[in-house]
């Protein structure tokens, strides 16, 4: 072999070796945002959250603090189950009770947020300031809902019923997209002083303040139009909907705003 047959063997090898040390360190990086990812803990608080006045609503072991709406003792018979660490609403098994899961507790001023996730095609909600009472048949007699829906649902298109948004009321603020089943969605509500605002995976999707005039006007030409108590609260319970559609739900936790 001569010396310039040599110089070139050399030199492949040595840039051969330098690619695959450029690349070692992004693996590994990448590697450990999938491992950290993996071995996340779900329905704890951190101390520092503790700090802040954050509570779990979920506790990813049992259904305490829950009950369905008007019915409070028969969560066991349910379409509700704890499934992994998540809550589970089994909506598809007919052998179950049906009906909206509803905090046994009472909120106001508050700043909540959950991740949630709905099988293909699935749509549900969550509502605020249910009122609970003989009185009124349904969650959402009483209480605005933010959607949660799978990108395959035709309501997607719909603007007054996408993802995030307050529904039949108010289109999305910022268009954003939910992520489909299968992955976790992260929302947070805000209440403050009967002034409302919605968000879906960090993007601001419903602003409104009860008791305004636009809020009125909203209502009066909406399907809630004939439900005298819908919208009409600054504090209620929070209730998750049984739609028909499996949903999952995880994280959540609450804490109050001054």
């Amino acid at each position: 072999m001569t010396r310039t047959s040599l110089f070139i063997v050399l030199m492949v090898l040595f840039i051969g070796l330098s690619c695959k040390t450029d690349k070692k360190p992004s693996f590994q990086i990448e590697r450990s945002k999938e491992l950290a990812l993996k071995n996340k803990v779900h329905n704890q608080l951190s101390d520092l959250e503790k700090e802040q006045g954050w509570q779990l609503l979920f506790d990813g072991e049992t259904l305490q603090g829950w009950h369905l709406y008007n019915n409070a003792d028969s969560t066991r018979f349910s379409a509700w189950e704890v499934q992994k660490g998540t809550l589970f609403c089994n909506a598809t098994d007919e052998t179950k009770v049906f009906g909206d899961l509803v905090t046994d507790a009472v909120f106001e001023n508050y700043e909540l947020v959950f991740d949630w996730q709905m099988a293909l095609r699935g749509n549900g909600g969550v509502f605020i300031n249910v009122q609970e009472s003989e009185e009124y048949k349904a969650t959402y007699n009483t209480g605005p809902e933010y959607q949660l829906l799978e990108p395959e649902h035709m309501d997607t298109k719909t603007p007054l019923k996408r993802p995030g948004c307050l529904w039949g009321l108010s289109p999305q603020l910022n268009t954003v997209e939910a992520k489909p089943t299968g992955q976790w969605n992260t929302a947070r509500i805000i209440q403050q002083a009967g002034k409302i605002q919605f968000y879906l995976n960090g993007t601001l999707t419903a602003e409104e303040t009860i008791a305004s005039t636009e809020w009125k006007n909203k209502i009066a030409n909406s399907a809630f139009k004939d439900a005298p108590a819908f919208g009409k609260g600054t504090q209620g319970k929070i209730a998750l909907q049984n739609w028909y559609f499996e949903a999952r739900f995880r994280n959540m936790k609450i804490r109050t705003v001054e």
